[in-house]
């Protein structure tokens, strides 16, 4: 048995450049930080089969991995060739579809998993190719790099993004203080709305390949906007980074009429009427979680929001990244724990420093 534990991420800049359509022309940048809220995967061999079993809201059992319906674990079977006597089974802390990169979460995290299954153990930035590969050119999704990424890398991390699609991922240094006050200031507040990411996110890849005025500009104000927000952080001027969120969310709201509503907006000038200086909604937009900034009264904006009727989730930082956290390997009855006491038998995982 393998498990794998993957973070989640909230996007702090740069949101909507990672896209293909963007990058390609005038190269992208993002700004985000790894939660510790986490997608866990379970690799099990079969004891009586040679069956593949996909487990997650479904049950599927499959005798080639063409019959597998979950498209990321079809894609991920293939690459790794494995074509029989597997079990996946996934679970998350928080749902699919709310705007903090479930999908690439669970991608990266199996094929970590299954590298370390095959004896064939790769680092962070391959995860991140491999997955992206996966995602862009094989299932042909409209959706950018980031999400692959900062699955594997986690942490308060920036993607530059060349022409070429060629990305360079580097953790942001910044002092402690600054790292843990950012983290106390931002609040996640989940909406209960559902959108539909893809569609969002393919009206904005067509209208940026149309060179749409409208949305290059606003995209061109998102990567300079996050560009401030990551030299705010630095300097550690941390309202700085709440006033450039709420410009963000502006530039943001102007890239298509689906990324917020009446209810949001309303949501969003409570928000500010009650101590929070910026936020926006994670991910592509249109529901999901609201994220807002507010470095003053964080128990009355808690408290305001809580009676509007969302749910707040409280998260720290995640500085590891996608890692193995339990491997049993059953050929010789051998342990590993990562980072625990049984180290029988161990060897380094893929994704761990």
């Amino acid at each position: 048995m393998i498990i794998t534990r993957t973070p989640f991420r909230i996007t702090l800049g740069g949101g909507g450049t990672d896209l293909p359509s963007y990058y390609s022309q005038y190269g992208g940048f993002i700004l985000s930080v790894g939660i510790d809220k986490y997608m866990y995967i379970c690799l099990n061999t079969p004891l009586l089969d040679d069956c593949i079993r996909v487990r997650y809201s479904q049950n599927e059992i499959c005798h080639h991995p063409e019959e597998v319906q979950h498209t990321l674990a079809r894609e991920a079977l293939k690459a790794l060739s494995i074509s029989r006597g597997i079990e996946i089974v996934s679970v998350a802390d928080i749902p699919a579809g709310t705007g903090l990169g479930s999908s690439s979460c669970y991608l990266v995290g199996l094929l970590n998993a299954m590298h370390t299954y095959v004896g064939d153990p790769v680092s962070r930035e391959a995860l991140a190719i491999e997955a992206c590969r996966i995602e862009l050119e094989v299932l042909k999704k409209p959706i950018g790099k980031q999400d692959q990424y900062m699955a594997a890398f986690g942490g308060l991390t920036t993607l530059d993004i060349a022409r070429d699609g060629t990305v360079h991922g580097r953790r942001l240094k910044v002092d402690p203080e600054i790292l843990e006050a950012l983290e106390s200031n931002i609040l996640l507040f989940y909406t209960g709305l559902s959108r539909d990411a893809l569609k969002i996110l393919s009206t904005q890849s067509s209208a940026t390949a149309r060179n749409e005025a409208r949305v290059v500009e606003s995209l061109h104000e998102i990567k300079e906007i996050g560009l401030a927000i990551q030299d705010a952080i630095v300097r550690g001027d941390l309202h700085q980074v709440g006033e450039l969120f709420d410009l963000h969310w502006q530039s943001k709201k102007r890239l298509s009429n689906d990324i917020s509503s009446t209810q949001v907006d309303a949501w969003y000038e409570l928000a500010k009427a009650n101590g929070a200086v910026g936020g926006k909604i994670s991910g592509a937009g249109g529901g999901g979680f609201l994220m807002l900034y507010c470095d003053g009264d964080r128990r009355r904006l808690r408290a305001t929001m809580g009676e509007a009727g969302l749910v707040e989730l409280r998260f720290r930082f995640d500085l590891e990244g996608s890692k193995v956290l339990v491997n049993w390997i059953s050929s010789d009855k051998s342990w590993q724990q990562v980072g625990g006491r049984k180290t029988i038998n161990a060897f380094s995982a893929p994704g761990t420093v």
